[in-house]
């Protein structure tokens, strides 16, 4: 019985430690997207790097 015991623990830390590093992962990626996003916004040149033609 303390084997099984053991067994749930062990597998419950896992899920534990799982959970997080998936939520750390969702995290840094919200965070760089946010980042991309706001430099994308920030630079007005047209997106090849030609300049913009005016008339």
């Amino acid at each position: 019985m303390t084997k099984d015991t053991k067994t749930k623990a062990a597998i419950g830390a896992a899920a534990t430690i799982g959970s997080a590093a998936i939520a750390a992962a969702l995290l840094y990626a919200g965070k760089r997207f946010k980042q991309k996003s706001a430099e994308a916004e920030k630079s007005g040149t047209v997106p090849s790097g030609e300049p913009p033609e005016t008339d």
